[in-house]
């Protein structure tokens, strides 16, 4: 009887604390004896949640465990695999050890020492909320009072004299009446006339005995028992005066509402979403734990088992629909893949809508010192867990539409390298704004925009200038770990150790921040384009095994560029190893920040909700194997330039300031691409562009490195020197010739260039 409701109302009560427990059925007359036989309960896999189970053991019959819930008169009995054919024997294997429940803490964590200080701020901030709250409205609460007391005076009067008058009695003459039944009409009148007799001689010895007592009382009671009684006889009265569904005092804090959940609610919202037909035994949704509230008791939460054939691309598009059929926002259904089935998932409820409370700011803070090689708090996903970010041996994309939190979330993470005084960080600023500025306190460079501007003279070269500078470093790194000894770099990899040993300071941890760089693939001079492309890619391929963290940002991650240049850009832009995405415009940008594999396990930034308190809210993937829905920490544009002036001050006290923030000149020996090439002919009559930019590139890399054949011959065309065919080797190419390179210098010369 596999999935089939049947009545357990009377063979097993429900607990008074309304929590679902499993119940052991009796053995089949053909299980084995011995231990293992009886099912038993085991923790859930994330230690979040309900106990699960039933757990099988050797010999256990194949009616395991009957899920019970005290919410619904249904239970749900799980056949997990086939029962065994008549004679054939058992296989012996070794019974799990039997897990240990989950012990609940002899002292609540709230009362724990590190904990009892924050208790108690807590407490007292809420109970001095209320005593304000409700002191500042005790006039209008008096007002209240006399009124609803009068009113209920005058209702209690009415009440009386209307039992006097003996209601209704008109319908008992008038049905006489109607039955021209005069006797008993004339009878009718004479028990009304005796019983409005007797009530009102009980009314008139009601007000003698209120007309006696009053002064009595009024001159032997004590003042304070007489004010305290008149005190209650008021509030009586005003609570008999009041209107229905109305309350005289306020509520100083409204705790949340939200739906309870039980089985038939859930297996409703899944067959309305046509994930099962509950009139077909193999097509029944059913349960792989029993439902509860989750640890932070923040939600309800359950195992679903879909049926054979549905699985997680099924659940993951009808997210929408269960919602619906849960009657809840979608903001509160939550979808978790199950890694042993394909069919099974963890389906959470939450009580309201997580996305839409914020975290709070962020703990840099407090201003202490950070290692780079510790993740980051990043935020905290739906289940208000903390969420962490490694960054060493990574780069990370974070893409979204303006003003949904895009920069907040890079600078959190920019903020937290620079709190690591051992970092080198260099700052790059396609959109030349504010949010960047104050980086000038610790950055080893910072460029801002791709045209001359106040903050810049020439931020094009400038880049440049650091991707060479990056790209030497890594180099250097390399080179220097080769040479170390055994006994200090075993691996011949970057440790921890060795980046922050004052000995080597080669070997530093750098960050790359490249903010909006899609710029930078659209700039006017295409062979710029492609040497930027160039260098950046190269730089994401050797650079995080150096030591180099990519952290880039964009609004516009696809679409950018032509040919190579696009080839370079999106391998640039896919070979993030994390991403995270804020709220996109659509479906194609969402893919573009998260990849394709993202979207077909049901993640689409574009579905994220949309409003001022979903900014900062996206998905993390790749970070873990799981991807959550994060709310990032605060840090403003005061909270920045908090954070970076104590790193500043951290760097100085350990001499690590360098570059820009140090005062240092940066800038490199201007670029002759006339002289370099005239020099790389050595006394040749001409070479084809194939060949000038190998020898450039192999002659000078600091400056042409990843030079193409198109982007030399683009400078040079663009300096007076013409593309005409050059033979060598049997083969007409494009290229130089000599004769042209000296006129070209010549000019300039004459020229006063």
């Amino acid at each position: 009887m596999s999935g089939r409701n049947r009545d357990t109302n009377n063979a097993h009560p429900a607990r008074e604390d309304g929590r679902v427990e499993l119940v052991p059925l009796p053995r089949r007359a053909d299980a084995p004896d011995g231990p293992g036989t009886e099912g038993h309960l085991v923790p859930d896999r994330d230690g979040d949640g309900p106990l699960t189970g039933p757990q099988a053991g050797p010999g256990t019959s194949p009616e395991t465990a009957v899920a019970r819930s005290s919410g619904s008169e249904v239970s749900y009995e799980i056949e997990l695999d086939e029962s065994p054919r008549p004679g054939r024997g058992s296989v012996p294997v070794d019974a799990p050890p039997a897990p240990d429940g989950q012990r609940r803490p002899v002292i609540p964590p709230a009362l724990w020492p590190r904990n009892i200080g924050g208790t108690t701020k807590r407490t007292a901030g809420r109970w001095a909320h209320i005593t304000a709250f409700h002191t500042v409205r005790a006039p209008w609460y008096g007002m209240q009072v006399a009124t609803y007391s009068l009113r209920g005076l005058y209702r209690l009067v009415a009440q009386q004299i209307a039992w006097w008058w003996v209601r209704n009695h008109f319908t008992l003459l008038q049905h006489a009446a109607d039955a021209n039944d005069t006797k008993e009409w004339a009878k009718v009148l004479r028990e009304i006339k005796a019983t409005r007799l007797w009530r009102g001689i009980v009314l008139i010895g009601e007000a003698i005995a209120v007309a006696l007592c009053l002064p009595l009382a009024w001159q032997t009671v004590p003042g304070p028992y007489l004010a305290g009684a008149a005190g209650v006889a008021i509030l009586l009265l005003a609570r008999h005066g009041r209107p229905v569904g109305r309350t005289i005092v306020g509520t100083a804090v409204v705790s949340p509402r939200f739906r309870k959940l039980n089985s038939d609610i859930v297996l409703r919202a899944y067959y309305a979403a046509g994930l099962g037909r509950p009139d077909r035994t193999d097509q029944e949704v059913r349960f792989g734990s029993p439902m509860g509230r989750d640890a932070r008791n923040t939600g309800s939460q359950v195992v679903v088992d879909l049926p054979y054939g549905k699985g997680w691309s099924d659940v993951s598009a009808a997210r929408e629909k269960i919602a619906s059929g849960l009657d809840v926002h979608l903001n509160q259904v939550f979808l978790t893949p199950d890694k042993t089935s394909s069919r099974r998932h963890t389906l959470f409820v939450a009580d309201r809508d997580p996305l839409a409370v914020p975290v709070g700011r962020t703990d840099l803070l407090d201003c202490k010192p950070r290692n780079i090689w510790r993740p980051v708090r990043f935020g905290k996903d739906e289940r208000d867990r903390l969420v962490t970010l490694a960054l060493m041996w990574v780069s990370v994309l974070v893409g979204a539409q303006p003003r949904k939190g895009k920069t907040f979330a890079a600078r959190l993470l920019a903020l937290h390298a620079a709190l690591d005084p051992y970092v080198k960080l260099i700052i790059v600023d396609g959109k030349n704004s504010p949010d960047w500025m104050k980086f000038r306190l610790v950055a080893h460079r910072i460029i801002f925009g791709t045209h001359p501007n106040p903050n810049d003279s020439d931020p094009i070269s400038h880049l440049l200038e650091a991707l060479d500078e990056i790209l030497a470093h890594i180099e250097a790194v390399n080179q220097q770990l080769a040479k170390l000894p055994a006994t200090l770099c075993p691996e011949g990899k970057l440790t921890e150790e060795l980046a922050r040993d004052p000995r080597f300071p080669d070997l530093r941890v750098a960050m790359v921040v490249m903010e909006e760089f899609q710029v930078y693939f659209e700039t006017e001079d295409q062979a710029v384009n492609k040497e930027i492309a160039g260098k950046l890619s190269r730089i994401q391929a050797v650079g995080p095994s150096a030591g180099v963290v990519i952290l880039s940002s964009s609004q516009k991650p696809s679409g950018v560029g032509a040919g190579d240049v696009g080839r370079l850009f999106n391998r640039y832009r896919d070979n993030h190893a994390v991403r995270f995405a804020l709220k996109c415009g659509n479906r194609l940008v969402s893919e573009a920040v998260l990849g394709g594999d993202a979207y077909a396990e049901g993640f689409d930034a574009s579905s994220l909700p949309v409003g001022d308190e979903y900014r900062g809210v996206g998905y993390l993937y790749g970070a873990t194997d799981a991807t959550p829905t994060v709310r990032t920490f605060l840090a403003d544009q005061g909270d920045a330039e908090k954070i970076l002036t104590a790193a500043r001050a951290h760097r100085e006290r350990l001499a690590t300031l360098t570059g820009m923030a140090a005062g240092e000149e940066m800038a490199r020996q201007a670029r002759d691409v006339l002289a370099d090439v005239q020099a790389v002919m050595a006394g040749e009559t001409g070479l084809q562009w194939p060949t000038i930019a190998a020898r450039l590139a192999g002659q000078m890399p600091e400056h042409y490195a990843g030079l193409s054949a198109d982007a030399i011959s683009a400078q040079l065309r663009a300096l007076g020197v013409p593309s005409v065919d050059i033979k060598r080797d049997g083969q007409v190419l494009k290229g130089a010739k000599a004769a042209a390179v000296a006129a070209a210098i010549n000019r300039r010369k004459v020229n006063g260039g």
